[in-house]
């Protein structure tokens, strides 16, 4: 039998394989050995395993005991607790993404007797123990990620993971004493990025409905009204040089959709947009066997970017911005299923260690954000990692690195992207009876699809809202949500046992929850019905039993939809979900008139009970003006260098030089309907313009899609920016065969 260590009557400890590679621990070394005064040397990590037993007398049970330690690769020896070590264990209070995960494998597998088991990891030094218990606990904090765990020395600590936490009140903003002041403290203190109008908006409201609002309902509002949500600047009305423009921006991008609707089937009104396709030959299960559907198969397209969460944690923010696309592809119409992505990174200067190229300049980047080369090693793997995860192959993409410093107005001006970019996009297909979300009728169920919430990405609306330096650093970090791709891909496979019914389609509305959580999705829906909600609090999936309601409320975690279910529906939906092993719960249900309102029947009140009109109403609207200088940069100054010098410059420039090491590091022939990807000829060079997908596995149409970007372009003339990015992204996707220029459509992200 495999050792055993015995942390209470009911937890024990089980000592797991190797967890990092060489190439990983040796990089640890060389990133933490300068911040700490403990010799990295021989550092090496093992998991190790924590298991809450409802049964102990099974771990007498050899035979039991060894079902256990096989499926876990158990190692024989503990010698790790006589040496100096750390424990990074899940954040106390907390059930982790992998211990539901486990715990299901390990009921599945018969092992009942264990009740919950979670997963930590021991850093150890090789060394005799010197108690140096303080440097241990830095060197915890460096290596772990502060959101999602906690770093203890002595491992009879690990006990108190499976300790429950008893839930907070929610808490009252006492206006009608300490009127205005009171809002704008929660504003500042909440991290809500409301400006004074909107302060102002709420306070009247307040007053006219004689109640003081909650902080549940502020972060709500907040959230639904941020800029990331609601537009504000892209809606705002502008005035240029004194005269009032005609129209908003948003107003003129939709425009562009008004004077060429041709083959645009839905835009600008659901997740992702819908583009007419062609009648090609599906294959999926129909009464439990798979068989061959020729149908019209319609194109579902989405781009956006994740630049904030990127900018403070690059893996986590590039992965739940590469997942979130994903999301809303999914979440189109009532149900549409995601099939290749493209992802793209904008940064400033790498300044590659000992590799320092002549344009590059000392670092200024600001400490609170990662470094454009931390950016670039964490975030591509990030995405690549979500998409691999998921099962949707990544075959298309850019980099580019920028700073310029140019002379205007007789200063020295810094142009660059210490907020990067960070595009996430894709495309889809959708059957043409699920294009338009459905009427949702009163008694409706609104349920809750994937993972439990837990306090990860709470106010991300409004932190992105806040230009970069305004806020707090540990809200900003707060605000960066953490992926699950697994998880999502067994929501997904529920979305598409539902639109496999096709007319029969259980579901009749849909979101993806992101920005704000459930505090903007279910809102959303319930304003789309045209009727009210009542929510029970305690009835949305929980990881964290000790969060206050307005956490339960806005956290953004992530892999999570919501959905409006037809009474008559939801036995056919929970089949569906129970095969898929997909956790959900009816949450709520639609009801007469315009009220929201969330009851917590553990303390028996409402932390939320607000009318729709003053959450989705008119607070006062953004005006923005300015005036129209021309920018005066002076004379380009060539550089006097010989041309074959200048050639490598260009040739070594990351905008140039080859993106293999972005490319290899996905799978990007899953599904077996990818035509074109990067990799081009024998010698698979990444040389590819476009990238392009198969209808189906029998037939010869297909799609295609091409980027096109010139950001720096824009620091001299914005249109003719405009005009060249146009320009590239279609004369890259010319060669897929394009049969007419009418059916090239344009999918920007405008707001990034």
């Amino acid at each position: 039998m495999k050792s055993v260590i015995k942390i209470s009557s009911k937890v024990i400890a089980i000592k797991g394989s190797v967890r990092l590679t060489d190439f990983r621990i040796e990089s640890f070394k060389e990133k933490f050995q300068p911040s700490t005064s403990l010799d990295l040397k021989e550092l090496n990590c093992n998991e190790i395993y924590f298991a809450y037993l409802s049964d102990t007398n099974k771990t007498k049970d050899h035979n039991s005991f060894d079902e256990l330690s096989n499926i876990l690769s158990a190692e024989e020896s503990c010698d790790f607790l006589e040496k100096d070590h750390l424990l990074i264990i899940p954040r106390i209070g907390t059930i982790s993404p992998w211990s539901s995960k486990a715990t299901e494998i390990l009921h599945n597998c018969g092992i009942n007797w264990v009740d919950r088991i979670e997963r930590g990891f021991c850093f150890h030094l090789g060394k005799q123990r010197s108690r140096n218990k303080k440097e241990l606990l830095n060197l915890g904090k460096l290596l772990s990620d502060r959101m999602t765990q906690e770093v203890i020395v002595d491992i009879e600590e690990a006990s108190s993971i499976f300790s429950s936490q008893k839930p907070e009140p929610f808490k009252e903003i006492d206006i009608f004493s300490s009127g205005l002041k009171e809002l704008e403290e929660a504003n500042s203190n909440l991290g809500l990025a409301l400006n004074e109008e909107e302060i102002e908006y709420l306070y009247k409201n307040y007053k006219d409905t004689n109640s003081n609002p909650t902080d549940a309902e502020l972060m709500m509002f907040a959230q639904a009204n941020s800029e990331h949500c609601r537009h504000k600047i892209f809606n705002a009305d502008w005035s240029i040089d004194g005269s009032s423009a005609p129209n908003s921006l948003f107003g003129m991008i939709k425009n562009t959709h008004k004077v060429n609707p041709s083959g645009v089937l839905s835009a600008y009104e659901d997740n992702a947009a819908i583009l007419e396709g062609y009648e090609s030959t599906r294959f999926y299960p129909k009464n439990g066997k798979y068989q061959a559907f020729r149908e019209k198969n319609h194109l579902v397209i989405k781009v956006e970017t994740h630049n904030h969460p990127t900018a403070i944690s690059p893996f986590s923010g590039a992965a739940t911005g590469s997942g979130g696309e994903i999301r809303d592809e999914g979440a189109t119409g009532v149900g549409a299923k995601p099939k290749a992505g493209l992802s793209g990174f904008t940064v400033s200067n790498l300044r590659i260690p000992n590799l320092l190229e002549d344009w590059e300049k000392d670092e200024d980047s600001p400490n609170r954000i990662a470094t454009p080369l931390e950016i670039m090693i964490e975030a591509p793997i990030g995405s690549a990692a979500f998409n691999n995860e998921f099962g949707r192959p990544n075959i298309l993409g850019y980099f580019r690195s920028f700073e310029m410093e140019l002379l205007h107005e007789g200063k020295n001006v810094q142009f660059g992207y210490h907020k990067p970019i960070m595009l996430a996009g894709g495309l889809g297909n959708i059957k043409s009876e699920h294009i338009n979300k459905s009427e949702v009728p009163i008694g409706s169920r609104l349920v809750v699809l994937g993972g439990p919430a837990m306090l990860i990405g709470l106010g991300g609306g409004s932190a992105s809202s806040l230009s970069s330096g305004e806020g707090d650093t540990d809200l900003d970090f707060a605000s960066v949500q953490r992926e699950n791709p697994e998880m999502e891909r067994r929501c997904q496979e529920v979305l598409d046992r539902c639109w496999q019914e096709e007319n029969n389609n259980p579901i009749l509305f849909i979101h993806d929850v992101g920005a704000g959580g459930l505090s903007n999705a279910i809102p959303e829906l319930v304003k789309d019905s045209g009727h009210g909600g009542l929510i029970n609090l305690r009835d949305i999936p929980n990881a964290e039993p000790g969060m206050t309601p307005m956490e339960i409320w806005c956290n953004e975690s992530q892999e999570r939809y919501v959905l409006a279910i037809a009474e008559e529906s939801i036995d056919m939906f929970t089949n569906f979900c129970l095969r898929e092993r997909c956790p959900f719960s009816i949450v709520g249900e639609i009801t007469k008139g315009n009220q929201l309102e969330v009851y917590d029947e553990h303390f028996n009140n409402y932390p939320i009970s607000l009318s729709l009109d003053i959450l989705f109403g008119k607070p006062p609207k953004t005006s923005r003006s300015f005036s129209i200088k021309k920018k005066d940069f002076g004379e380009l100054k060539i550089p006097d260098n010989d041309l074959e010098s200048l050639l490598f410059k260009v040739l070594r420039h990351p905008a140039v030089a080859s993106k293999n090491f972005l490319i290899t590091i996905g799978d990007r022939t899953v599904t077996g309907l990818i035509n074109r990807d990067q990799l081009v000829g024998p010698w698979q060079v990444p040389v590819s313009d476009y990238a392009m997908t198969r209808s189906g596995f029998s037939g010869t149409s297909g799609e295609a899609m091409s980027i096109g970007e010139r950001t720096p372009a824009a620091i001299i003339n914005p249109a003719a920016a405009a005009r060249i990015s146009v320009a590239e992204a279609v004369t890259n996707i010319l060669p897929s065969g394009i049969s007419k220029l009418s059916d090239v459509k344009l999918s920007a992200n405008w707001m990034g």
